[in-house]
């Protein structure tokens, strides 16, 4: 999921920077997902409306805007770090407990053999 919201946020951040070349009137066309765009004809590049969260979106300068996703990408970055981080940790103790258990499972082995035969002897 972090990846993913990584790879739209950055579609976002390559799509402002086109936006900054083009001119009022230039005709876009705008990714909506999927591989899927629009046809757009472009008003004004000084704005732009950007998701705050919870469905609420508010009208940002381009500058603030690409600021803005740009601090959300560096903050997706250092938490997929961290997931990563704990992920590894957690195969690390899914491997250690792995050994523990072969230990454990040659242990009873050999003492189910060590009573099958002192049961033998004792017959």
């Amino acid at each position: 999921m972090t990846n993913a919201a990584l790879n739209e946020m950055r579609v976002s951040s390559i799509t402002l920077e086109g936006l900054e070349k083009e001119k009022k009137g230039a005709k876009l066309f705008v990714p909506v997902g999927g591989g899927s765009y629009v046809k757009a004809k472009l008003e004004t590049k000084d704005t732009v409306v950007v998701g705050i969260g919870a469905d609420v979106a508010v009208e940002r300068s381009l500058k603030e805007a690409k600021v803005e996703l740009e601090a959300r990408i560096g903050e997706l970055e250092k938490t997929r770090e961290t997931l990563e981080k704990q992920f590894d940790q957690v195969v690390e103790r899914i491997q250690q407990n792995r050994a523990q258990m072969e230990e454990i499972s040659i242990k009873l082995r050999e003492g189910e053999q060590t009573d099958v035969r002192q049961a033998k002897k004792g017959a």
